[in-house]
C-alpha cells in the first residue's frame, strides 16, 4: 500500500507540475503588474521591509495609488459630481482623476449617440469637452462604435471631419489608428476587422480627412496578390470612395479598374467575386453615387486638413493617451482650452450661462406661448395624398369616353403642387393596360391644352420615366412611348424634351433604345416619314436634336445612324449621313485654316 501511494504520488507531481509551474508564472506576472513583487523582492533592495518602505511613502501615493478602482461598483454621475466639489486642490491627482473618468464617459456618451439628424446639436456639446487632453479618448471610441454600427460610417466620419477641422492632431491620430488596425487585420487575415477599417478610410476619404494617395496604396496592396477576400475588400472600398477618387485622381483610378478588369480575364478566383466586379464596373459606368450626403457636408473644403500617411511608414498609435496620466500643469491647460473653447463656440457660452442665472419661470411660459403658436398639425403618413391618388384612378377608370374623365377630373380640388399626381396617375395608368388605348392620348392632350402646368409637368413625367425605362417591362413601355408620342404629334408636348435622350452607345441602354424605337416608330407612323423629317430638321429646334444625332465624334454619329436604319427609320439620317461623308473635308479645311493662322501669327511676330 505505501509503495502504490508513493507512487500515485509521483504520478500526480509529475502530471501536475507543468499545471503548478504556470500557474505560478501568472501570478508572478499579476505581481509585477500590481507591484506587489516576489518574496524576495518584499524585503527590498537594500533589504529593508516592504512594509516599512510604503509607510515612509506621503499618503497622498497611497491614495493616487487606489483611487478609481471601485471594483465594478457603479458611481452616479450626481455623485461623482459631489466628490469633485469636495476637493479643494484643483490640481491633485484625485481631482484630476475624477475628471478624466468624467471625460471618458462623456465622449463615449456623445459619440455612441450621434445620428445624422442630431449631429449639429452632438458637436457643439463635444467641444464643450477637452478634445485635446481626450483625443486619444475619442479615437478609440469612435473606432469602437463604427465597428460596432458600420451603416453609421459616415455620420462618424463626418464628426471627424468636424473635429479635424479644427484640432488636426486628433485627426491625424484616428487616421494613423485606422491604417494599424487596417494593416494588422490584413496580415492576419481577420475580415470583419478589415471591412471596418477599410470602409471607415473610405468615409474618411470623402470628407477629405485622408489623402486619396493613401487610398490608391491601399487598392494596389490590396490586388497586388489578389484572393477572394482582398478582391471582396477592394470592391468594397471603391464602391464607398470611388466618387471622390474620380474626382481627385482620374488617372489612379482607371489604373486600378484596369487591374480589376485583368483580375476578371484571369478567372482565377470565385465566380461571385467576379460577379462584384462586373457590378462594379456598372456602377462606374453610372457615374457612382454621391461621396458625400449633403446633410453630412458640414465643413468647407479650404477649412478641411488632409493628412497623408504612407502605409509602409512605423505608425505609433499613442496608446498611452488612453490612459491616465497626472499633469503637473493640469490648472493651465484646463484653462487654455477654456478659451480656445470660447473662440470655438463663440458666445454660446456665455448666452448659456445668462439664460441660467435667469428667470427659469418666464422664460419656460414664454418657450411654451411660441411652441403652442408654432405647432401645425402635419400629416406625416400621406393619408389624404393616398386618396386623392384613389380618386383620381377611380375617376380615369369608371369614365365612359376621354371627354367625361376630363371633366371630372377637373372638378376636383386640387392644392398647389398637387398636378403632378394627376399626370403620374394617367401614365401609371395607361402603361398598366394589355395594350395601348388612345383614350389616354386623348385625356392628357385635354389637360395640356386647359393649362400650361401639365405640360410642364408631363415634361417632367417624360424625364423620369426615360430615367427609370429599365424598371418597366416591355408591354408598358411600348404603352408609355405610344402615350408621348400622342402628346408630341398633337403638339401638346413640346419637342425639345428629346434634349434629355442622348443616343450614343455609353449613355442608352437596352431597354432605353427599345423605347426610344417604340417612340420613334409611332411618330412615323401619324406624322409620315417626310413629316417628321421635316419637324427634325427644323433650324429653331437643332439645339434639341444634337442629342438624337450627335456629331460630336464619328463613333457616335455611326451608331445613330446604324440604331435609325435597324428600326426602319434610315430616312431620318440623310442629313447625318452627308455630315458623314463631308467629316474628312471638313476636318481638312480646319486643319488648313489652324495652319494658315499659324503662319500669319509667326510672320507678324
Amino acid at each position: 500500500m505505501k509503495k502504490g501511494s508513493c507512487r500515485a504520488r509521483e504520478e500526480d507531481e509529475r502530471r501536475d507540475g507543468p499545471e503548478r509551474r504556470r500557474r505560478y508564472d501568472s501570478d508572478l506576472k499579476q505581481d509585477e503588474i500590481e507591484g506587489k513583487g516576489t518574496d524576495g523582492e518584499k524585503e527590498g533592495i537594500d533589504g529593508r521591509n516592504a512594509d516599512s518602505w510604503r509607510s515612509e511613502q506621503p499618503a497622498s501615493w497611497d491614495d493616487a495609488s487606489n483611487l478609481g478602482r471601485s471594483g465594478g461598483i457603479y458611481i452616479p454621475p450626481f455623485k461623482s459630481a459631489q466628490m469633485m466639489k469636495e476637493v479643494e486642490d484643483k490640481s491633485s491627482i484625485e481631482y484630476q482623476r475624477l475628471t478624466w473618468d468624467a471625460l471618458r464617459k462623456s465622449i463615449n456618451g456623445l459619440v455612441n449617440k450621434v445620428n445624422a439628424t442630431n449631429l449639429k446639436h452632438i458637436i457643439p456639446e463635444l467641444f464643450a469637452e477637452n478634445l485635446i487632453r481626450g483625443r486619444g479618448l475619442f479615437c478609440r471610441s469612435c473606432m469602437k462604435s463604427q465597428m460596432a454600427s458600420p451603416e453609421f460610417t459616415d455620420v462618424f466620419a463626418a464628426l471627424v471631419s468636424v473635429v479635424n477641422s479644427k484640432f488636426p492632431e486628433v485627426g491625424n491620430l484616428l487616421l494613423r489608428r485606422i491604417l494599424l488596425q487596417l494593416k494588422r487585420a490584413f496580415k492576419r487575415n481577420d475580415k470583419p476587422p478589415l471591412l471596418a477599417a477599410v470602409k471607415f478610410l473610405a468615409h474618411l476619404v470623402n470628407q477629405r480627412v485622408a489623402h486619396e494617395i493613401v487610398a490608391l496604396e491601399l487598392l494596389t496592396v490590396l490586388l497586388e496578390n489578389p484572393t477572394d477576400d482582398s478582391v471582396e475588400v477592394a470592391v468594397g472600398f471603391v464602391t464607398e470612395c470611388g466618387s471622390m477618387l474620380q474626382d481627385l485622381s482620374p488617372k489612379g483610378l482607371h489604373g486600378i479598374f484596369e487591374r480589376f478588369r485583368g483580375i476578371l480575364h484571369e478567372g482565377e478566383i470565385d465566380k461571385r467575386v467576379q460577379f462584384l466586379i462586373e457590378g462594379l464596373f456598372a456602377i462606374r459606368k453610372a457615374k457612382f453615387q454621391s461621396a458625400v450626403r449633403p446633410e453630412l457636408d458640414l465643413v468647407e473644403q479650404e477649412d478641411q486638413l488632409t493628412h497623408e500617411i504612407s502605409l509602409q511608414e512605423d505608425i505609433d498609435p499613442e496608446i498611452t493617451l488612453d490612459i491616465f496620466k497626472p499633469n503637473l500643469q493640469f490648472v493651465e491647460n484646463e484653462k487654455c482650452y477654456e478659451e480656445l473653447k470660447k473662440t470655438i463656440l463663440g458666445d454660446e457660452c456665455e448666452e448659456e450661462e445668462d439664460s441660467e442665472g435667469g428667470s427659469e419661470d418666464g422664460s419656460a411660459e414664454e418657450f411654451d406661448e411660441e411652441e403652442d403658436e408654432q405647432m401645425k398639425i402635419k400629416d406625416e403618413t400621406e393619408t389624404d395624398l393616398v386618396n386623392l391618388r384613389r380618386t383620381i384612378y377611380q375617376t380615369i377608370m369608371s369614365s365612359g369616353d376621354f371627354e367625361e374623365a376630363g371633366h371630372k377630373l377637373s372638378q376636383i380640388k386640387l392644392e398647389a403642387g398637387q398636378e403632378m399626381e394627376l399626370c403620374i396617375m394617367m401614365l401609371e395608368c395607361c402603361s398598366q393596360e394589355s395594350t395601348y388605348l388612345r383614350y389616354y392620348g386623348l385625356l392628357g392632350q385635354r389637360f395640356c391644352m386647359i393649362n400650361k402646368v401639365y405640360q410642364e409637368n408631363f415634361e417632367k413625367c417624360f424625364l423620369q420615366q426615360y430615367s427609370m425605362i429599365h424598371c418597366l417591362e416591355t408591354n408598358n413601355m411600348r404603352n408609355v412611348a405610344k402615350f408621348f408620342a400622342h402628346l408630341l404629334i398633337t403638339d401638346s408636348l413640346p419637342w425639345h424634351v428629346f434634349a434629355y435622350v442622348r443616343l450614343t452607345e455609353e449613355d442608352t441602354t437596352s431597354s432605353s433604345r427599345i423605347f426610344i424605337k417604340f417612340l420613334f416608330q409611332e411618330l412615323s407612323e401619324h406624322l409620315g416619314i417626310h413629316l417628321l423629317n421635316e419637324r427634325l430638321n427644323d433650324p429653331l429646334m437643332q439645339d434639341s436634336f444634337e442629342s438624337i444625332f450627335p456629331k460630336d465624334n464619328l463613333k457616335n454619329t455611326r451608331f445613330s445612324i446604324n440604331f435609325f436604319t435597324s428600326i426602319g427609320l434610315g430616312g431620318i439620317t440623310e442629313n447625318l449621313r452627308e455630315y458623314l461623308k463631308n467629316m474628312p473635308r471638313l476636318i481638312m479645311q480646319q486643319q488648313q485654316a489652324s495652319s494658315s493662322s499659324d503662319d500669319e501669327l509667326g510672320s507678324s511676330s
